[in-house]
């Protein structure tokens, strides 16, 4: 090649480095150089496969973002947060304000069960008879009395946050002074501690494949009435476990209203975790939670 040719093609290659550099194309000045194709110069191609996953995960966030603003009602108290996945991990789950810490209420029973199974499991035990019925009172009639007992039955607080240090909960706190129900916790967290109860047997999650499956059979065998907040997602209300949590707040007469669990839509199981607080009355929270849960799963399976 003569040396105005080897000119020509350092210059074609250097317009071609810049042109990349600054978000354009070869083409001309203003043409977008897609993610894809700008990451696939790395040989093994998984700069393109990674920038592309953030790429959906940005982008579902964003739609999930778009599709409760129409929920959110902004001259209200109601605060809102929800975290969804897909248990099989086809797809790339999302989050809303998936960090902010709220009050678990009843919410946090799954997790007093767990934390009582890993100590079980250490002891190289099984549940005795009583700490059975107080679970089963616990998650399927959300009973308050046995939660305390098994609250107990953990070492309180401290047992509690043990616990989650092996479940991987980390923006989960425990409540102080023997007040379960105030356990302050994130919706993140939340899916995270679904993931540990309903993910395949080999999941690092503590909990064995026995501990996961009692904890999932109560979640699936809540009482009648108390089968609302996520399961509106479902489709149908025997396609879920879940459990719920409510609380009126004394010093503000605001409702804290939660739900989490798994659900079936199109015969895939999701997992949903919606913690909202400042709701007016429990009914309007209860609408305001079934109404972010539809909306979560429909951003994945749309």
């Amino acid at each position: 090649m003569d040396r105005n040719g080897l000119a020509a093609c350092a210059a074609l290659l250097t317009g071609t480095l810049v042109a990349t550099l600054i978000g354009c194309s070869p083409g001309g000045p203003g043409q977008p150089v897609p993610v894809a194709a700008t990451a696939s110069a790395s040989p093994s191609g998984e700069a393109s496969a990674s920038a592309a996953g953030k790429e959906a995960l940005v982008d579902r966030d964003d739609a999930l973002a778009k599709a409760l603003k129409p929920l959110l009602d902004d001259d209200g108290d109601a605060r809102v947060s929800v975290a969804v996945a897909a248990l099989d991990g086809s797809v790339d789950g999302a989050a809303y304000d998936g960090g902010s810490a709220f009050d678990t209420a009843s919410i946090v029973k799954v997790d007093i069960l767990a934390a009582l199974l890993l100590r079980a499991q250490d002891a190289g035990r099984v549940l005795t008879s009583q700490e059975r019925a107080y679970a089963t009172a616990m998650i399927e009639n959300s009973d308050n009395a046995s939660a305390t007992a098994l609250w107990e039955a953990i070492g309180g607080a401290e047992g509690l946050d043990a616990a989650n240090l092996t479940l991987g909960l980390t923006g989960t706190r425990a409540g102080a002074g023997g007040e379960w129900g105030l356990t302050q916790t994130t919706a993140g967290d939340q899916l995270t501690l679904l993931r540990a109860v309903f993910g395949p047997d080999d999941a690092d999650s503590g909990l064995s494949g026995a501990s996961r499956a009692y904890v999932a059979g109560l979640m699936e065998r809540t009482a009648a009435d108390q089968r609302w907040g996520v399961s509106a997602a479902a489709d149908s209300v025997s396609a879920c476990a879940l459990k719920n949590g409510w609380l009126p707040r004394s010093t503000t007469g605001l409702w804290d209203i939660n739900s989490v669990g798994r659900v079936t839509v199109g015969g895939k199981p999701y997992l949903v975790s919606v913690l909202s607080d400042g709701n007016a009355a429990k009914e309007a929270g209860v609408a305001l939670v079934e109404g972010v849960a539809k909306a979560a799963v429909a951003v994945l399976t749309g």
